[in-house]
């Protein structure tokens, strides 16, 4: 970005911190199951990551991704699905794989990983962001059959944030982006799914924060994230 729109970046990042009222992460269970448990053998989800994990922006996990996914898989698999959600605001990748990370279970069918908002937004680097990756995804890979890292959620598309904002964000998030692409084409059995690219962003994407999905959002990510994956992607 051009050096002379930094300071309206500056004073934009100020007015968005104080004027956006960040909804708290969802309440209730953090696991769960969807799907007829007569249906054969059971995938087993983990999601885990920032606050979309944590399911800011809906009041309980089941309507957040994590819920979103399980139905949505076990609709096209025909497979009972539980589910299983560790997230938390403002995490970056950094605190996902020191703090969360060790609290994740075994035996996985699906991993996924929601993160790198909070790493765009602390200004970190692609190099710290691809250590910090590549140790996550390392990780998951003992845990899960298929691990999975979502795209980071296109900033021009949110509401709540000024123009330049926007672009100055979106060009950050697009480098971490690139990063994670290749981390996980260089590890068998992990995928990049872009989220830019499979989020129909719309008014009624957002929650009322303008800043997280909303229980319609959370959907519509997690079936275009399904439209992806090798258990489910669509023909």
């Amino acid at each position: 970005m051009n050096p002379l729109l930094m300071p309206i970046v500056a004073a934009q990042g100020i007015w968005a911190r104080k004027s956006i009222k960040i909804l708290p992460p969802a309440a209730g269970p953090t696991t769960g199951s969807a799907g007829d448990t007569a249906g054969g053998t059971a995938v087993r989800l983990a999601v885990l990551g920032e606050s979309t994990a944590a399911g800011c922006g809906v009041d309980a996990h089941d309507d957040g991704f994590p819920g979103s996914l399980a139905r949505t898989i076990a609709e096209r698999t025909d497979r009972p699905v539980t589910w299983e959600a560790i997230g938390q605001d403002g995490a970056t990748a950094r605190r996902i794989r020191y703090k969360l990370l060790p609290r994740l279970g075994e035996d996985l069918t699906v991993a996924v990983l929601l993160a790198g908002v909070n790493d765009v937004l602390g200004r970190r680097s692609p190099a710290q962001w691809t250590e910090d990756l590549g140790a996550v995804v390392d990780e998951l890979g003992k845990r899960a059959e298929h691990v999975v890292v979502a795209g980071i959620p296109p900033f021009m598309a949110f509401p709540s944030l000024p123009g330049t904002l926007r672009r100055y964000l979106s060009q950050r998030a697009e480098a971490l982006d690139a990063a994670s692409r290749r981390v996980c084409a260089e590890r068998p059995g992990a995928l990049w799914i872009g989220s830019a690219d499979i989020m129909p962003v719309g008014p009624d994407f957002f929650s009322e924060d303008r800043f997280h999905p909303s229980a319609y959002g959370y959907l519509r990510w997690a079936q275009g994230i399904a439209d992806h994956l090798p258990l489910t992607a669509a023909a």
